[in-house]
């Protein structure tokens, strides 16, 4: 299409100097603050490095037409858009480069991510929602390729359902859908399957999303040529360019170097998204990276000569220098002199943040080194202590781990003494390290009063003589009652909408409540979790079903690296309670059978994880949910839809605990704990198991993250003494971790009278058929072994050897 020649108002050419003149020195001050920032890594004070230099104008063309209530799902080369925006000063970039662990000094992490990675605060103190129509937002950055993508596809649908849903309420997420979500890539990134997954989709879907694809032509030190087809990504992007009888993408090109250009592109680009929905790429060629990928390494190491002096002609800053010379909004003197002024004012911030770093480290270290003055004299190890002393001395710019080196250290001289002020020493170690450790390890998990450990029991209400029907229709007519009384809430995924999900959990639910609330996608799990996170970040309450667990590691590097950590990298400033719906275990097959649990609860710390052992338990997990606010995993029993469960009178209503175990069966002599399918399989084998005089105390663990917080499993560990745990996970998996959190978390290891022990599956996928199920995992005769076999080496005669 034809880029317009006009800009987005009429201004005076005055005004309009003032605007260039402003725009030249946030990009030279951004260029000056990645120059700096490289040096302070080279001189140890930081550990990395990687900007935004060569990229300055498109973003700040970008920046120029971002608005109120826009999201941004970017790269960590866009400082100089958020330093356009006013979001981002030079000292915070400097803090970032530093990791200060202060929030109110780095305000993009406390220094839990390294300098690039953006963000703005979507939450007020207390975790409630901040206006974003009022503000502009960036969504925190990762720093994976191309694991920006997902997420904009959800932010850029929340726009969408907002102008086409009514009865929503949009207060502070929305006016009328006119917000855009701006993406932003390396061209080398467009390799990955997750861009190629989310241009697709927002194809299909016809959202407000610009991308923005910087394209220097290199992915660190690999040449375009090896990176993209033809080497150029609009031209195979092509393809997705609408006409007037298809729907698509509309793909703008344009140079980085060309201010009047980019202006014009980007109002463009914000016009169409904006108004119709439609969704644009912006390929801004022939940029530059003048320091190389990062302070990793030097690019004269792989660029040439005529590639090196080809880049310093096109620099965008220096191209954009001479344009304001050539168009007489400025003389050579005057940029010389607003350059130096700005040398100067970083030179400054940087002074500034690194005093600031240190200060409450120097202050810290004044304080310990007077603590082992002291205590030093009264020790017979006293020539050590006053090593560790001296030797702290000698670090002028202590860090925390110097302080608590020579804290600890200090103790270790002193093992056995009694004085005052070796408990002054000992006070001080304790408060340091629980005070730092909370500025690296704080908002996993919400810490407001409404999280969801803290949302009590509801208990299934039945009538005098219940119903009996399938757990489907228990799921169904629960999502009914949600669906109702929650406006926000949606659900999407493959099968999820025409048929009602491949298990008509949702059986008729699009009918009633239309198809952008129970909808179907196409065949991309990724994004299905990117729909969900970026809506959940806008204020819906989605649902995103992956079709089977199996296929949740299709989606895994959107879950682990994106929405499981946004809490916590955010320092509590961001949240998306997005609530996850899958089914899995005991299915036939090695793709539809998985129990994959011992990943899934390391790799999604920061979520819950949720196993239900029938779908009124689950119901109840999505009533919990929806009633906090954070992101969970929920895996419904795939081969419990169709057993008959009593229908509760209180659906929509009830609500089963997170992070408590329940025990189904009592008993005195031996613990097993199981958890979702298999805990069925546990309750026949325990049946059996009292025809031989062995009364087993059977727990469903329900939820896997967190486990047991009450520590109601050592409780039943008080009276039978032994355990075992019963899981259809590899060897080594959730069995592993179960057991860790039982002996070790909670202390159970002091009351076993034998050895604990787990039964799980195999440790290759399970085979295909009844048969391949059975010697594949966990059946009712292995149970009833394992456990006689315990029983049996306590008290051998009365429990002879089965075989």
């Amino acid at each position: 299409m034809k880029v317009s020649s006009k800009t987005s108002s009429d201004i005076s050419f005055e005004d309009f100097k003032v605007q260039i003149i402003s725009d030249y020195e946030i990009a030279f001050q951004s260029r000056t603050c990645s120059l700096l920032g490289r040096k302070e890594v080279l001189t140890g004070k930081a550990k990395f490095g990687i900007f935004g230099d060569g990229k300055e104008l498109p973003q700040l063309a970008m920046a120029r037409a971002f608005k109120n209530g826009d999201f941004r799902s970017g790269y960590y080369r866009d400082q100089t858009f958020m330093m356009a925006l006013g979001l981002l000063r030079p000292k915070d970039f400097f803090h970032g480069l530093y990791a200060t662990a202060d929030i109110e000094k780095e305000p993009m992490s406390a220094g839990r991510q390294m300098g690039g990675h953006f963000l703005t605060y979507s939450l007020n103190a207390d975790g409630t929602w901040k206006d974003l129509t009022k503000q502009k937002n960036t969504s925190a950055d990762v720093s994976c390729t191309a694991g920006q993508m997902p997420r904009l596809l959800g932010l850029a649908q929340a726009s969408k359902i907002y102008r086409s849903l009514d009865g929503l309420d949009s207060a502070k997420f929305s006016i009328e859908g006119n917000e855009v979500a701006w993406g932003t890539i390396g061209n080398a990134s467009t390799s990955e399957g997750m861009f190629w997954e989310t241009i697709n989709a927002a194809g299909v879907l016809q959202v407000p999303m610009v991308v923005s694809i910087w394209d220097d032509e290199y992915g660190i030190s690999v040449p375009a040529k090896h990176h993209t087809t033809k080497e150029d990504i609009s031209k195979i992007l092509s393809g997705f360019q609408r006409n007037e009888k298809e729907k698509g993408f509309e793909i703008l090109k344009v140079n980085g170097w060309d201010y009047t250009a980019l202006m014009h592109a980007y109002e463009n680009a914000s016009d169409i998204a904006r108004q119709d929905h439609v969704p644009v790429v912006i390929h801004v060629k022939e940029l530059t990276q003048p320091q190389g990928h990062s302070t990793s390494g030097s690019h004269e190491r792989y660029k040439d000569d005529e590639r090196l002096a080809w880049e310093r002609d096109n620099d965008c800053n220096k191209r954009f220098r001479e344009w304001i010379l050539e168009s007489g909004i400025a003389n050579d003197d005057e940029l010389d002199a607003l350059e130096k002024k700005i040398k100067r004012t970083v030179r400054e911030a940087k002074k500034e943040a690194w005093a600031e770093f240190l200060e409450e480290h120097i202050i810290a270290k004044r304080t310990l080194v007077q603590l082992l003055e002291k205590v030093a004299p009264k020790s017979p190890n006293k020539n050590f202590l006053t090593k560790i002393k001296n030797d702290l001395i000698a670090v002028e710019e202590p860090l925390k781990k110097d302080l608590a080196v020579a804290s600890r250290k200090s103790l270790r001289y002193l093992i056995g003494e009694g004085s005052n002020e070796k408990d002054a020493l000992v006070h001080w170690t304790t408060t340091f390290l629980g005070a730092s450790q909370s500025k690296f390890s704080s908002h996993l998990y919400s810490e407001q009063p409404n999280k969801a450990t803290n949302i009590g029991a509801v208990a299934p209400k039945y009538s005098k003589d219940p119903e009996f029907v399938d757990g489907r229709i228990i799921l169904r007519d629960n999502f009914d009652q949600l669906f109702d009384k929650y406006p926000n809430a949606l659900v999407f995924g493959e099968d999820t909408g025409a048929i009602g999900d491949v298990n008509q959990g949702l059986e008729g639910l699009q009918e009633k409540y239309g198809e952008l609330r129970i909808a179907d996608t196409g065949i991309r799990e990724t994004t299905i979790i990117g729909q969900g996170m970026g809506m959940a970040m806008r204020g819906l309450r989605p649902i995103a079903e992956i079709q089977y667990l199996d296929y949740i590691f299709y989606a895994m590097s959107t879950l682990t690296d994106d929405l499981a950590t946004l809490h916590y990298r955010t320092a509590g400033k961001q949240k998306a309670p997005l609530i996850v719906r899958t089914r899995g275990h005991r299915l036939e097959g090695i793709w539809h059978s998985g129990s994959e649990m011992g990943g899934l609860i390391h790799l999604l710390r920061g979520m819950y994880i949720l196993a239900p052992r029938n779908m009124t338990q689950a119901a109840g997990f999505y009533n919990t949910l929806l009633k906090g606010d954070e992101p969970a995993l929920v895996i419904e029993s795939l081969n419990g839809y169709r057993l008959k469960e009593p229908k509760p009178t209180n659906l929509g209503e009830f609500c089963t605990p997170i992070g408590v175990v329940e025990t189904v069966k009592e008993g005195i002599d031996i613990t097993i704990l199981s958890y979702g399918s298999t805990l069925r399989i546990v309750e026949q084998a325990a049946k059996e198991l009292l025809e031989v005089g062995i009364n087993a105390e059977v727990i469903d663990a329900q939820t896997l993250l967190p486990f047991d917080i009450q520590h109601d499993t050592v409780k039943s560990l008080q009276k039978t003494n032994r355990i075992l745990v019963v899981d259809e996970d590899v060897p080594g998996g959730c069995s592993a971790y179960l057991l860790t959190e039982i002996l070790e978390k909670q202390g159970g290891y002091q009351y076993l009278d034998s050895a604990p022990q787990t039964l799980t599956a195999k440790a290759h996928r399970p085979a295909y058929g009844t048969d391949g199920d059975y010697f594949s995992k966990p059946n009712a005769e292995d149970i009833f072994e394992k456990a006689y076999a315990i029983i049996h080496e306590s008290d051998p005669e009365d429990y002879p050897k089965l075989r």
